[in-house]
C-alpha cells in the first residue's frame, strides 16, 4: 500500500499556521538550549587564570573592579576537561527514561519544567563557580540531564502535530535552531565577556530560557484537538492527515522485537555515526584551524562559527526537499530516507580527507572545512527522523535508545581523537578523518539495506493488527 494514499487531499496554508508557529518557538528553544550548554567552552578563557596574580601586592582599583566583573580560577587543564563533559553525562543518563516517559504523561509539562530548569541553573552557575569546581559540575551534570530529556522530549512532539507530508520541514525547522544556536554562541559571547563580564553570558541566555518557558506552558498542548487558538480548518487537517498513523497506546513495550529489528539497528547505527562525526568536527575544528592556518583567536572564532550557519541553512534545506519530493511523488519515502543518510553520512569524510590533499590555499581550505563539518546536516531529514516513520507509537523510547547509542559514538570519537592528537600529531588527522570514512561507510552501509521507513508490524496497535 502507498502512503501516499492515505493523505487526506485537502491542505491548510504552511505559513502563518499554528504548527509552524511551534515549530519556530522550539527552534528558538533550541537556539537558547545550545547557548547554555555551549557557551561555557568560551567564557572558561576569561574565567580560568593562565597567570597567578595572587602573589602581586600592588593592585589598582581598576583590577579589582574587573576582578568582580570577571572572577578568576585556577582550575587545571584536566579540572576543565571535567567541567566541560559533565553535561554530556548528565544528558546520557536520561536518554531512555525520557524516552519512555515522553509517551506516558504531558509533553507540554516535561519540556516546559526541564527548560525552566535548565535556565535556572544557567542562572546559578557563577553562583556555583565561586563556591568550587564540585559546585559547577554538579550543576552542569543537573543541566544536562534537563536538556537531555528536553533533546528526547521535543521529537515526540510532530507524533501529534505534524502531517505526514510536513514532517520534513517541521522537524527541520525546530531542530536546526541547535545549528543556529552554535553560531549565535560563537559570535555572541566573546563580546559579553570583554564588555560585561562572562557571569552575564549565562544571565542573559538563563534570563531569555526562563521567558521562553513560561512562552511554552502558555502556546503549547499536547494534543492539536484540545488547543483553544488553532483554526477549525489547521485542526481537522492536522488530525485527519495523521488519523491512521497515530493511536493511544496502552500495550506494553515490544522490548524483545525492538531488539530483533534490524529497521532499528539500522536507525541506531547510523545515528552512532552522526554523533561520531559531528562531536570532532564542533570539537575539533579550532584545533584544526589553528594547526593548519595559524590564525588568532578572533579569526578562528569566525572561521568555527561559519559551519553552524551554513549546517543550519543544509537542514532546513533537506526538511523543504523532502516534504517537496513527497508531495510530488518523485521519491518514496524510504528512498528519500537513505538519500539524506548517503549525503549526511558520506560528504563530511569525503570534505575532510580533501583538507587533507586537496587543499593549497586559505580559501580552499576554509570551502572544505565548511562543507566537512555542515553537510552532517543531511541527516536531519534521515536517520534523525526515521524512527518516526517505522514506529510512530513509540517513537519517544526509540529515539531515547538510538541517541543513548549516538551518544556513546560522540564521547568514543571526542576521547579517541584526543589521544590520536597527543600520540601522533604528525599524521593525526589522516588517521582521524580514515577512521571516520571506516566508521561512517560501515553504519551506512548497514542503514541502505536494512532501512525501513513503513511503520513496523510489532509498532502497530495490536487490536488493528488482529484484524488486519
Amino acid at each position: 500500500m502507498r502512503m501516499d494514499n492515505q493523505f487526506p487531499p485537502r491542505k491548510v496554508p504552511s505559513f502563518c499556521s499554528f504548527r509552524y508557529g511551534l515549530s519556530l518557538l522550539l527552534h528558538f528553544c533550541n537556539v537558547i538550549i545550545t547557548a547554555q550548554r555551549t557557551c561555557l567552552s568560551l567564557t572558561m578563557v576569561a574565567m580560568v587564570n593562565s597567570t597567578d596574580a595572587h602573589g602581586l601586592a600592588n593592585t589598582t582599583t581598576e583590577e579589582h573592579l574587573d576582578h568582580n566583573k570577571n572572577p578568576v580560577y585556577n582550575w587545571n587543564p584536566q579540572v576543565q576537561g571535567f567541567i566541560f563533559s559533565s553535561i554530556f553525562y548528565g544528558a546520557l543518563i536520561t536518554q531512555i527514561p525520557a524516552g519512555y516517559l515522553s509517551e506516558k504523561y504531558s509533553i507540554k509539562k516535561m519540556i516546559g519544567f526541564a527548560f525552566l530548569l535548565s535556565s535556572l541553573l544557567s542562572l546559578l552557575m557563577p553562583m556555583a563557580a565561586e563556591g568550587g569546581e564540585a559546585f559547577l559540575l554538579a550543576c552542569r551534570v543537573a543541566q544536562g540531564a534537563a536538556q537531555g530529556s528536553i533533546s528526547i522530549a521535543q521529537h515526540v512532539v510532530w507524533v501529534k502535530w505534524a502531517p505526514p507530508l510536513e514532517r520534513g520541514r517541521l522537524t527541520s525547522l525546530s531542530l536546526s535552531g541547535i545549528l543556529l544556536g552554535s553560531f549565535v554562541v560563537l559570535l555572541v559571547t566573546g563580546f559579553i565577556c570583554q564588555s560585561l563580564g562572562w557571569p552575564m553570558a549565562f544571565y542573559i541566555f538563563g534570563a531569555c530560557g526562563c521567558a521562553l518557558s513560561l512562552l511554552w506552558f502558555v502556546l503549547f498542548y499536547d494534543d492539536p484537538k484540545d488547543h483553544p487558538c488553532i483554526s477549525i480548518s489547521e485542526k481537522e487537517y492536522i488530525l485527519s492527515s495523521l488519523s491512521q498513523q497515530v493511536s493511544s497506546r496502552t500495550q506494553s513495550l515490544p522490548i524483545k522485537a525492538m531488539i530483533k529489528s534490524l529497521p532499528v539497528w539500522a536507525i541506531a547505527l547510523g545515528s552512532f555515526a552522526f554523533h561520531w562525526t559531528n562531536n570532532i568536527m564542533v570539537f575539533y575544528t579550532p584545533t584544526f584551524i589553528n594547526s593548519k592556518l595559524r590564525v588568532n583567536i578572533k579569526e578562528n572564532g569566525m572561521l568555527s562559527a561559519l559551519p553552524s550557519l551554513f549546517a543550519w541553512s543544509f537542514g532546513i534545506l533537506a526538511g523543504h526537499l523532502t516534504d517537496f519530493f513527497l508531495s510530488k511523488n518523485i521519491l518514496r519515502l524510504v528512498t528519500i530516507r537513505k538519500l539524506f543518510n548517503t549525503l549526511g553520512l558520506l560528504l563530511p569524510p569525503f570534505f575532510s580527507m580533501c583538507l587533507l590533499y586537496w587543499s593549497f590555499s586559505f580559501s580552499s581550505i576554509t570551502v572544505f572545512l565548511i562543507l566537512a563539518s555542515s553537510t552532517g546536516a543531511f541527516c536531519m531529514a534521515g536517520v534523525l527522523i526515521n524512527g518516526l516513520d517505522i514506529a510512530p507509537s513509540y517513537y519517544g523510547f526509540l529515539k531515547g535508545i538510538t541517541t543513548l547509542i549516538g551518544m556513546i559514538g560522540g564521547l568514543t570519537s571526542s576521547t579517541l581523537c584526543g589521544v590520536i592528537l597527543n600520540q601522533d600529531p604528525e599524521s593525526a588527522w589522516f588517521k582521524i578523518f580514515f577512521l571516520m570514512a571506516v566508521i561512517n561507510g560501515i553504519c551506512l552501509l548497514f542503514c541502505l539495506v536494512f532501512g525501513k521507513a513503513e511503520i513496523q508490524d510489532w509498532a502497530k496497535d495490536r487490536q488493528e493488527h488482529t484484524r488486519l
